[in-house]
């Protein structure tokens, strides 16, 4: 058998979340329109019958503006070092920007070999493929080009056929029926997250993160706490909207996902909380869960 791990790196809004459940079949990392999605990094695995394949999903390399946007960098660059491939996933719709440029420096100098996913494939014609597919060619020593729609799932089976040429292990690292090493508790707290990004206005979703305070799985129901973190007042007031409208409809929305994937009954709890500047502080990124790479 063959396996191996795989980083998935590009820049926010690419598709990248989208193309790992693609992969996986299944629901591991949030999705939404909104830039800067992923904060954490997570782990997807791959299994057939001779192949496992260990994916982890970045948070998307950009121009941080605070604390919070450099510690996201800092965790996707590390995973550039020590893998036995790097997926870069690019909006083949939008064509090559500044973004894909500067992260494709920083891969001149990893020692992995770098399979371009060119994505969204789905709003381009054939001649347009082609064209990108020449237009990345001649910027960088890409090992393979493979075009993909992660939304529609076409040409996925490719993708993953040609990730197989590349890795080097021969043993499993996580048994058969995982399909990820993130935590249920974790996921939970994702789910109100994604929920919450698809309810509120552009300005808000970069002052939100979630964190679960209570899962309890009992035999027929699953108990879950999650507090919304928020670093204003008024951010408070358009999560709860007029009379906890909005609060009501994310965590319906977030406990019937949550029911699917548990088979249990959800009795979901949601609190609001202001920590003025926690995007800033050390602290409260570290008991947020932003603290792999030993905050300073």
């Amino acid at each position: 058998m063959k396996s191996g791990f795989v980083s998935i790196i590009g820049r926010p809004n690419v598709g990248k979340s989208t193309l790992l459940n693609a992969i996986l079949d299944f629901k591991v990392a949030i999705i939404s329109n909104k830039a800067g999605t992923t904060r954490n990094i997570i782990q997807g695995i791959y299994n057939d019958r001779d192949t496992q394949i260990v994916f982890m999903d970045t948070p998307g390399i950009h121009k941080p503006k605070n604390k919070l946007g450099r510690v996201l960098n800092k965790e996707s660059y590390a995973l550039t070092k020590d893998v036995d491939a790097i997926l870069f996933v690019v909006d083949a719709k939008e064509g090559i920007g500044t973004g894909d440029r500067f992260i494709l420096e920083t891969l001149r100098k990893s020692e992995s070999p770098v399979i371009l996913a060119l994505n969204k494939i789905d709003a381009l014609s054939t001649e347009g493929i082609i064209g990108r597919i020449e237009e990345y060619k001649d910027i960088f020593p890409f090992a393979e080009i493979v075009p993909v729609s992660a939304l529609k799932k076409d040409n996925i089976d490719r993708l993953i056929e040609v990730i197989k040429k590349y890795l080097t292990d021969n043993v499993r690292y996580f048994d058969d029926d995982m399909v990820t090493s993130n935590s249920m508790s974790f996921m939970a707290s994702e789910l109100v997250r994604e929920k919450l990004l698809n309810v509120t206005i552009e300005e808000v979703p970069h002052s939100i993160t979630c964190v679960t305070t209570k899962f309890e799985e009992l035999s027929n129901i699953v108990n879950i706490s999650v507090d919304i973190i928020v670093d204003r007042d008024s951010i408070k007031k358009i999560i709860i909207g007029k009379g906890g409208e909005r609060l009501k409809l994310v965590g319906s929305e977030a406990r019937k996902e949550l029911e699917v994937m548990l088979d249990k009954k959800v009795y979901l709890e949601l609190y609001v909380k202001t920590i003025k500047n926690w995007r800033e502080k050390t602290s409260y990124l570290k008991e947020l869960g932003f603290d792999e790479l030993n905050l300073k």
